[in-house]
């Protein structure tokens, strides 16, 4: 019996794996045994948004029946195939995420309390969350070269969505590969700041723009970096439509911000811990290469 529990609060980098077997799994399985049954208003899985977005727990082999192979932990709530109920012990995210919870491979002590920070922000937001009704401006074409607005093709809840990360969707450039600013060439970031992250994107021939100032370029289109000081970076691109649009790490490509917002301009949008914008660069389509 096992379990692989992934902390979903990254966009760019990988995120945090624990992996649980014999009977630390038969107890993490025990504190998630479905409970009572969503409300008509809290049976809504969270979206697409930066920062912590919950649990994403996998079983492997016998045990825990009662629940899908795979769900996800938000705030206590469990969703997955068949299931939207809350958890029997609904602070077992509490549990994981902090530091009496097992070891995060990887990951210095101090993640401890930034996720325990990430999951108390989730939860103020998502103890109101309602999903916005949206109505598009009419806006004439402002990017001609930019590429479509095209979340389906991305939001397949297969290969496509959760191998590619916000980096692949800002250059629309898929690898499956979750990609790293500067890896295929060799030259990959080596700390999670601007100063490291934007040469390292300059590596896989991205142009650094900073006084584009929200304008489009003639040629390719314009993306934006942003840092989670010292612990995740994250990319929005612009559209045809003069808005931004993003995908935060596996989750599905969104048009909207942490506050269920258009994006006209990243520098204003609610981005939750990424707090520090970098700079504006431009994609020149089928010139860069990246992994």
């Amino acid at each position: 019996m096992a379990l692989r529990i992934t902390i979903d609060i990254f966009s760019g980098r990988p995120n945090p794996v624990i992996e649980l077997e014999g009977r630390a799994a038969i107890d993490a399985l025990r504190r998630l045994r479905p409970g009572e049954k969503l409300k008509r208003g809290e049976a809504v899985p969270p979206p697409a948004r930066l920062g912590y977005r919950g649990l994403i727990v996998e079983r492997r082999g016998a045990g825990g029946a009662d629940l899908p192979r795979t769900f996800r932990v938000a705030d206590g709530r469990l969703f997955g195939e068949g299931l939207a109920h809350r958890a029997t012990d609904e602070a077992f995210e509490d549990f994981i995420c902090g530091s009496t919870g097992p070891r995060k491979p990887h990951m210095p002590r101090t993640f401890d309390s930034f996720a325990i920070r990430e999951l108390k922000r989730f939860r103020k937001w998502y103890a109101v969350y309602r999903p916005p009704k949206i109505r598009l401006p009419k806006l004439r074409p402002a990017c001609l070269c930019a590429p479509l607005y095209e979340p389906m093709w991305w939001n397949d809840a297969g290969q496509r969505q959760y191998g590619n990360n916000c980096y692949n969707y800002a250059t629309n450039y898929r690898t499956d590969t979750f990609a790293q600013p500067g890896q295929a060439a060799g030259a990959m970031y080596t700390a999670l700041t601007c100063a490291s992250v934007r040469p390292a994107a300059i590596q896989d021939t991205l142009i650094d723009s900073p006084t584009a100032n929200n304008r489009c370029p003639r040629e390719g289109h314009l993306v934006a970096l942003v840092i989670a000081p010292n612990w995740d970076f994250h990319w929005y691109r612009k559209g045809r439509n003069g808005l931004w649009t993003h995908k935060p790490g596996g989750t599905q490509a969104t048009n909207l911000d942490n506050s269920g917002k258009l994006i006209p301009d990243p520098r204003t949008a609610d981005r939750g811990p990424y707090t520090q914008f970098c700079t504006f660069m431009v994609v020149m389509h089928g010139h860069i290469k990246i992994r």
